[in-house]
């Protein structure tokens, strides 16, 4: 059953990964139509392929906990780089601290995932 700081830790994580596919492709548009597109595949496409089992219900190609962790820092840090280059000051401030948040709240999850032998769907 989830604790309630996991639905935290979760809702913040989804905010920032929306964040990510919105800001990234809006960032690379000026520079290329083709890298803006392929942001939006690695940045969804990635996790929804890769995951490690236990984390998720539905694992297509299990992963160990440690690349589930930085598919999540790869979101984290596109979200914020993006929202610096494409918004407004304080639109990247407030995706920063959405960031930071993410942080904080994921720690509990990454030890688990890091600590953990991965475990093969079965």
């Amino acid at each position: 059953m989830n604790r309630p700081d996991d639905r935290l830790a979760s809702a913040l994580r989804f905010s920032t990964e929306l964040v990510a596919w919105v800001a990234t492709p809006w960032a690379l548009a000026p520079y290329s139509w083709l890298l803006a597109a392929l942001s939006v595949v690695v940045l969804i496409g990635l996790p929804t392929v890769f995951s490690t089992p236990g984390d998720k219900a539905q694992v297509i190609v299990p992963v160990p906990g440690v690349v589930t962790v930085l598919l999540v820092l790869l979101q984290l840090v596109a979200a914020v780089v993006a929202a610096w280059l494409a918004w407004p000051a304080g639109a990247a401030v407030v995706v920063s601290v959405l960031a930071a948040a993410t942080l904080v709240t994921e720690r509990r999850r990454w030890r688990r995932l890091l600590s953990s032998a991965p475990r093969q769907a079965g």
